[in-house]
């Protein structure tokens, strides 16, 4: 008996093949329960709240409870759910950019049909197509400068423009390429961004435009874009759409136009919140004006103009470069003063 015993746990003995099958067995096993453990703590949302989303209701950070927006802002402080964001990419960077066409009188050529389940319109005439790759073009011919203003256009318009370029840039990766989502928070981050168009600036030369706008991307509010990277990758996009011309300027001009135009007419809906609202509109109305006006001054420029204007920008951004280079970290944004001109300089 014992040694039929014997002989029969010697046929129980795994060989190595037979063993490392059963590894990967308890291992598959083991990642299975991980993965089941992981998605009953990753329930982010109760019952109720699923039934309700599941019902085709609309959620608000409001409508969750005092647990869930505990689990909600820790899966947003981790990074969790940028996962579930597909990167935008900018219309700029696209090979079709470099195609586009305006007639002689600056309005769009063609004029895409557009459904009406995925425009976003208003009373006013404010149409956007969110599927087109492009924005498009004025809708209606473009009004010489000169019946605009009866004096002629300033000569810092270019200078003006490189901060408007600089700050439409910022507000779309900020908002993933879909300002349409919160009009009057993308209107309000490009007020805070741009220096001509928020506070009413005049920058004399493209360092002094540049250097705003990036104190603004390195200020605290911003930070966690990306800091003086993002600030650098921002006056490539700039770059990169002055390299593109004429039309594709007055495409972003307009582009710009209807985000403002869109924040206006929800701050019209909202309830007023006393003198801050009062403001905003004040601000808006003017930006509108000077989109406008810069809208219809870039279609008179020549195409020789724009890449002159981009060659000093990337000039600008060399010595940006040349100097952060220089340096074993990446310097902190001051604005500090030297014949009347702000530089950037590393704070100790």
């Amino acid at each position: 008996m014992k040694e039929n015993v014997m002989a029969e746990l010697q046929h129980l003995r795994p060989d190595e093949g037979s063993k490392q099958k059963m590894l990967d067995i308890l291992k598959r096993l083991h990642s299975e329960d991980e993965a089941d453990i992981m998605d009953e703590d990753d329930s982010l949302l109760s019952e109720e709240t699923l039934q309700k989303v599941l019902s085709g209701n609309q959620i608000s950070f409001e409508d969750l409870s005092a647990e869930e927006k505990k689990h909600f802002q820790r899966a947003v402080a981790s990074g969790e759910l940028s996962k579930l964001i597909k990167p935008w990419e900018p219309w700029w960077l696209k090979t079709s950019a470099k195609d586009i066409s305006l007639g002689q009188d600056g309005s769009q050529l063609i004029h895409p049909l557009v459904r009406e389940d995925t425009a976003v319109s208003s009373e006013d005439g404010i149409e956007v197509d969110p599927l087109h790759d492009i924005p498009l073009g004025p809708d209606s011919p473009l009004p010489s400068v000169s019946k605009l203003r009866a004096s002629g256009p300033s000569p810092l318009l270019a200078v003006h423009l490189v901060d408007i370029i600089y700050s439409y840039c910022f507000t779309l990766r900020l908002y993933n390429g879909d300002w349409q989502s919160d009009p009057i928070g993308s209107a309000t981050v490009l007020l805070s961004i741009s220096s001509v168009l928020g506070q009413g600036g005049q920058p004399q030369t493209v360092l002094e435009a540049l250097s705003f706008c990036m104190e603004q991307t390195c200020s605290p509010t911003f930070r966690h874009m990306g800091g003086l990277q993002f600030a650098l990758g921002l006056i490539n996009d700039t770059i990169a759409l002055l390299h593109l011309g004429g039309p594709a300027l007055v495409c972003l001009l307009c582009d710009l136009r209807k985000l403002i135009q869109l924040a206006e007419k929800d701050l019209k809906s909202e309830k007023p919140r006393k003198s801050k609202s009062s403001e905003i509109k004040t601000k808006l109305k003017s930006a509108e004006r000077k989109i406008y006006f810069m809208m219809c001054w870039a279609h008179e420029q020549l195409r020789e103009a724009w890449s002159s204007l981009a060659a000093i920008v990337e000039a600008e951004k060399n010595r940006l470069v040349d100097f952060i280079g220089s340096k074993t970290s990446i310097p902190e944004m001051k604005k500090v003063q030297n014949e009347g001109k702000p530089l950037i300089k590393e704070v100790e």
